[in-house]
């Protein structure tokens, strides 16, 4: 049985992109993506939106052009090996590009469970909108926050506004480049969620 986690990279005032939509504060150092090569090891499946799966694609093969590092190689290994599941309406039957890629058109709070329950190992569910109705229900285990130190002033929250959770430290680490990344468990977990 797996566990559900939440991964999310935020500014210090709590949003995870900005008002425009835009991410890019969040572009990780050599060192941060490193890290997050090692980290992706105990990942067994991901739970994306639509928007998220469509970027991902970027990890499918090395685009022309580009020469990827040991890094990047290893990430791209890591991400094509993963169950991957899209939850999205409006994804087609040709987007869906791998035999260990699949979609559900609604992800309820069961088919999540189910998901965890099923996994080999940590599930990550990627995406504040995504995340949002399994954070609330209690059901992820662990939130890893990559802090960038910037102050967007407003944007996509990272958390839903109406969760309430106790959590515990359970590692943290600063980098070179500024940010820190600080990981929590939940002081419980909903017995249909991971454990």
């Amino acid at each position: 049985m797996g566990t559900l986690s939440y991964t999310a990279t935020i500014s210090i005032d709590g949003y995870a992109a900005g008002p425009d939509g835009d991410f890019q504060f969040g572009a990780p150092s050599e060192q941060v993506f490193r890290f997050h090569v090692e980290r992706m090891a105990a990942i067994s499946a991901e739970i994306l939106g639509r928007r998220t799966y469509d970027l991902m694609h970027y990890w499918e093969a090395e685009p022309e052009g580009e020469d990827w590092g040991d890094d990047e190689r290893e990430f791209a290994r890591l991400w094509q090996g993963l169950v991957i599941v899209a939850a999205s309406s409006s994804l087609t039957a040709d987007e869906i590009t791998r035999e260990n890629h699949r979609q559900v058109t609604e992800l309820t709070l069961d088919e999540i469970a189910r998901i965890t329950q099923h996994a080999s190992g940590e599930v990550e569910i990627f995406g504040p909108t995504t995340a949002a109705p399994a954070i609330r229900a209690g059901l992820v285990r662990d939130f890893r926050f990559f802090i960038v130190p910037v102050i967007l002033g407003g944007g996509l929250r990272a958390l839903p506004d109406d969760a309430r959770l106790d959590l515990r430290l359970i590692e943290s680490r600063v980098f070179e480049n500024g940010f820190t990344m600080l990981q929590y468990r939940a002081a419980r977990v909903d017995p249909a969620g991971a454990e």
